[in-house]
């Protein structure tokens, strides 16, 4: 088993000495269990070099069925340990950035019933969760579920987004009670980067309806994207749901976007394979479908 950890640390890594001390042995033993493998299977496993250059085309077979047998032998352990004495270990979740004001209304009540388990939680973009869930990095992903395809996985939605547009209170587009995509379309625009999936759903419902804006102001910060709306000239489109989180800054209002009217469903992901882990399916077992009435105050309601 213990070539197949080094393997998996290695792979992340991506380096032979800092994978070496990641699994708690010399260089030398990390390079000669390689070597050992590569003789027991009669295949060259990682391509040589003086430094770490990568996993030959036979590697990338060993590493996919490494880490597929490190998973499942935790698996194996999760349930023993659960039969035993209840759930306990660690549960690595990934999350859109849009999804990060969610994540406390689903761990806390699995906190609460499973205290034993530790969370760790990761911000990713939607391509980094799809690719850690079938690389066995992560156990459970919250991402959107209805605008890019995704594979090999199991979902459960949990939040339907809307969108519309943050902005100082004394702007002139601020005197609307609404707003098109067309207009704005119009405005000086801070979005988030286009490797967020978030920006290319705006994208997406922008060139629905025949325009194309090119943002001021990029950013991969769901905080920038909600302060820069304080600046004046800039507008933010922003989920209702992340102003119901944050709440809205002195002197900012959100107007929802109309024309098309624009929902996303958020949900959880687990890889489809089976048996699924058992603190993944505890999570989504615990988990319930979050309404606007659970999240708090309406950002309309502020003038």
């Amino acid at each position: 088993m213990k070539p197949y950890i080094y393997l998996d640390a290695l792979a992340r890594e991506k380096h032979f000495r800092r994978a070496a001390e990641a699994c708690n042995v010399s260089q030398p033993a990390l390079s000669t269990a390689v070597a050992q493998l590569e003789a027991e299977l009669g295949v060259p496993i990682v391509k040589r070099g003086r430094q770490f250059i990568g996993f030959t085309e036979e590697g990338e077979v060993v590493l996919a069925h490494a880490r597929r047998i490190l998973a499942e032998q935790q698996a194996m352990l999760e349930g023993v340990a659960e039969a035993r004495q209840g759930l306990r270990g660690t549960l690595r979740i990934g999350a859109i950035p849009a999804a990060l004001p969610l994540i406390a209304h689903i761990t806390a009540p699995f906190s609460k019933r499973y205290p034993a388990v530790r969370l760790t939680i990761l911000s990713l973009t939607s391509q980094d969760i799809q690719r850690r869930l079938e690389n066995f990095e992560i156990d459970i992903g919250v991402t959107y579920l209805d605008n890019e395809p995704l594979a090999h996985v199991k979902p459960k939605p949990i939040f339907h987004e809307s969108y519309g547009v943050l902005l100082r209170a004394d702007a002139p587009a601020a005197k609307r009670k609404s707003m098109t995509w067309s207009q704005a379309a119009q405005l000086k625009l801070c979005l988030l980067t286009p490797d967020m999936q978030n920006r290319r759903i705006i994208d997406g419902v922008f060139r629905s309806v025949g325009v194309a804006p090119t943002p001021a102001i990029e950013t991969n910060s769901i905080f920038n994207l909600c302060t820069h709306a304080a600046i004046p000239g800039v507008a933010s489109i922003v989920s209702r749901q992340l102003i119901e989180f944050f709440g809205l800054q002195t002197g900012v209002v959100w107007r929802p976007l109309l024309e098309p009217v624009v929902t996303r469903t958020l949900g959880l992901i687990v890889a489809d394979r089976e048996p699924t882990p058992p603190l993944a399916r505890a999570l989504i077992a615990l988990t319930r479908f979050i309404d606007e009435t659970r999240l708090g105050r309406d950002p309309l309601a502020k003038p």
